[in-house]
Formats: structure tokens, C-alpha cells, sequence
């Protein structure tokens, strides 16, 4: 155990049980010229520091801020500012985040003057913004980042994507009911397929909804093709084809992204399936939109001071956890501690509350001064953190856990 770390866990454990309600605090709510919403909460006793919350993947409307993250109790009762945007743009919002985060950061100096620290949060798509927001936002002096089952591969994760949508196109093809209009741009613009319909569709190959007494034999033959060459667990399926279908859709066809192009390809990929090689759609990318698929965002590991603690579990189905193995390829090792848990069903983000709350006071610690914590500080940092009945374990990270490389699970263009 690190004995400087565990003092400062024990120093702000004796925070936590009283709750930001008790605390007076100033909120500011706002709209920046982009478009994005955006809320700021400052407690009166403010310590000085800014933490910056950055949700995850979400095509709904664009709207005001309510969520500013699993910790903002926590933090607001530290003494920390916390802000968080909607951003201006729904789905792969990783285009325009920068302007974003510059926005609320601008604000939030405005309002209340500048942080001595910036502190970047987020989960989900809100790793791979964070990460883009340390590498070339210019926020001011960020300290810290503190991801969770983050994309923090970036852009990458769309040839997986692209991937399980031919896959499935080509196991589907002619199966009465399954077909799925759109392909590689996902549903076309003026589709009115609804994630009902497209379930269905998926079942009527697949199976996957019905009780396996009365699936075809068929069906669970093209479902276990379909995970064997996509690995992803059953339990997933449905949530994944939802992302490659309706998000594809949009990241293609919106005008700010990649505006009706396509920015992934498949030439010469050998999915290790005979059948699937001979009749799977193959793909071009356009030049320019892989350009700018790329650039928004594929970490370049430019993190200058920030340290940066990364969660994940072992079996997450849609952000896999081979996202940390690439981005620890670019960050350096000096900046980077990543832990994991291992899961016994696999989730999206199922880390519980003791976990994420010792990842963010190993955080904490470190950018104090502690030296740079392993895994396994932050296991039994969770274990001291579990002992609060508000902050309910098990603590499952394991620090023997070897992350494999993401060319085992994307294959690489």
C-alpha cells in the first residue's frame, strides 16, 4: 500500500459523509455560441480547482445540462468546481468538443475567475474526449484526467463498427425479415427504421430475442457466426447493432462530420471466415473523410504534464477494453496507470460506486504529489473506500491483468 496515498485517502473519506445539499454553492447555466449548453456549479468553500465532467455517446437532442457526472457529490463536498457541456453536436461529438470545452473553461473565467487546476472526467465517448481535450484544447493547467470504460483508442473503434455491420449484411443476406437498409453508411438519410425495427430484424436472422427452445437452427448458426468473427458477447449484440446502424448514420450523413462520406474501409481484411471473405461487401474509404475521421480524434500521446488514471472491465461489449492498450501504445508510460476489473457478466461502464471513487482519490493523491500509483494501490485504495457503506464495492481490479492489443480485436486497416 502507498502510505502517503492512503493519508490522503483517509483525509478525504472523512468528507464524504456530508452531502453537497448541506454545502451552500452558486450554479450558472448557459448556452455558448456554438450551441452547447452547459452548467457550473461552485460550492463556497471552493478550493480553487475546476472539474471538468464529459458524458458519454448520445443521440438525443441536444439539450440543458443536468448531469454532471457520478462524482459531483463527492467532488462539490472536496471543495472542487464542477461544470460539465452538453456539446454542439450529438453522437461522435469529438468534432467540435475542443470549441466546447474551450467554451465552458471561457465561461467559467468569466464568471469566476481562472482555476489554479483543471481536472478532465469522463466516461465512454467522454474518455476519448477527455483525452482529446488534455492533447489540444489548451484548457490551462490540467493536472489531471480521470477516464472510465473511455473510447480512449479514438477513432479507431469505427473500423470495429464497420466491421460488424458488413459481417452482419453478409450473414443476413437473404434471410426473410433481417435485411437492414444502408450498409456502410449506415441507414441511409431519409430512413424511418426504428431501433424496434431493426431489433426485429436482427432477431429474424439471428434469433437473438427469441426463447432458445424455438430458434432455428439456422438462426443460432448465424448468430455464433456472428459473434465468433466480431467478438462480442451475446448480450451485446442487439446494443452494438444499434450504434453501427443509427450513429453510423449520423456521423456520415451529418454536414459537420464526416457530410454524406464514408471515412472507413475494409480492402483486403481476412475475417477469418471463408464464407464471410467471399460475400462481404468490401469498402473504399473517401480520402478526405478518413482524414478527418481520423483527426477527430486518434490520440497522439501529447499530454505534457497531465496524469491520467483509466478504468475499464475486462468484458465490456461495446467499448472493449483493448481501447487502453492503444492508448497506453502513445501515452507515456510515466503519465498513464491503468487498472481493470474483471467481471463475472459483461457491462458497459459496470464499474460500482467504490471503484470509480478510488480511481478518482488515486487521482487525486497523485496530482497532491503521491508518487505514481499501480493497479494495485488502486485496488486497496477501493478496499478502504468500500469499508463507507455509501460507496458500495466488491473491489474487482486485478493488477495482473494484461490488456491485449487491439489489432487481436480490430483488425487492423
Amino acid at each position: 500500500m502507498n502510505y502517503k496515498l492512503f493519508a490522503l485517502l483517509l483525509l478525504s473519506l472523512s468528507g464524504f459523509l456530508f452531502t453537497t445539499n448541506a454545502n451552500a454553492q452558486t450554479v450558472l447555466d448557459g448556452q455558448s455560441d456554438g450551441g452547447a449548453y452547459f452548467r457550473i456549479v461552485v460550492p463556497d468553500a471552493w478550493n480553487g480547482d475546476l472539474v471538468i465532467w464529459n458524458h458519454g455517446f448520445s443521440l438525443g437532442a441536444i439539450g440543458p445540462v443536468t448531469d454532471l457526472g457520478p462524482l459531483v457529490d463527492v467532488q462539490l463536498a472536496e471543495g472542487y468546481a464542477v461544470a460539465a457541456s452538453s456539446y454542439q453536436q450529438r453522437g461522435w461529438a469529438v468534432f467540435k468538443t475542443k470549441n466546447d470545452l474551450q467554451n465552458l473553461v471561457g465561461a467559467f473565467k468569466a464568471n469566476f475567475g481562472k482555476p489554479d487546476k483543471v481536472l478532465l472526467t469522463g466516461a465512454s465517448l467522454g474518455g476519448i474526449v477527455t483525452v482529446a481535450g488534455v492533447e489540444k484544447a489548451h484548457l490551462g493547467n490540467v493536472a489531471g484526467a480521470f477516464t472510465f470504460c473511455g473510447a480512449n483508442a479514438g477513432s479507431r473503434n469505427w473500423d470495429a463498427a464497420l466491421d460488424l455491420r458488413l459481417v452482419y449484411d453478409a450473414v443476413c443476406d437473404g434471410v426473410p425479415g433481417a435485411s437492414i437498409p444502408g450498409g456502410a453508411q449506415g441507414l441511409p438519410a431519409d430512413s424511418m427504421l426504428t431501433n424496434t425495427d431493426m431489433a426485429l430484424a436482427v432477431n429474424a436472422c439471428t434469433g437473438i430475442l427469441t426463447p432458445p427452445q424455438f430458434t432455428t437452427p439456422e438462426q443460432s448458426a448465424r448468430l455464433a457466426n456472428i459473434l465468433a468473427v466480431s467478438q462480442i458477447p451475446a448480450n451485446f449484440l442487439l446494443t452494438t447493432m444499434g450504434y453501427v446502424t443509427f450513429a453510423m448514420a449520423d456521423l456520415v450523413h451529418d454536414n459537420r462530420k464526416l457530410n454524406g462520406k464514408v471515412g472507413t474501409n475494409n480492402i483486403g481484411i481476412d475475417y477469418g471466415d471463408v464464407a464471410i471473405n467471399d460475400a462481404i461487401a468490401r469498402v473504399s474509404a473517401h480520402e478526405g473523410a478518413a482524414k478527418r475521421l481520423a483527426k477527430n480524434y486518434t490520440p497522439n500521446g501529447d499530454v505534457d504534464s497531465t496524469k491520467h488514471v483509466a478504468l475499464h472491465t475486462d468484458q465490456d461489449g461495446l467499448v472493449i477494453v483493448e481501447n487502453q492498450s492503444e492508448y497506453a501504445s502513445v501515452a507515456p508510460p510515466s503519465k498513464l496507470t491503468v487498472a481493470v476489473a474483471r467481471e463475472v457478466f459483461p457491462t458497459h461502464c459496470g464499474h460500482n460506486p467504490a471503484e470509480v471513487v478510488a480511481g478518482w482519490e488515486v487521482l487525486r493523491g497523485w496530482v497532491a504529489g503521491a508518487p505514481q500509483p499501480s493497479a494495485a494501490v488502486i485496488q486497496g485504495t477501493c478496499q478502504q473506500v468500500e469499508l463507507n457503506p455509501l460507496f458500495p464495492g466488491p473491489c474487482r481490479f486485478d493488477p495482473a491483468f494484461v490488456i491485449p492489443d487491439m489489432d487481436g480485436r480490430i483488425r487492423p486497416r
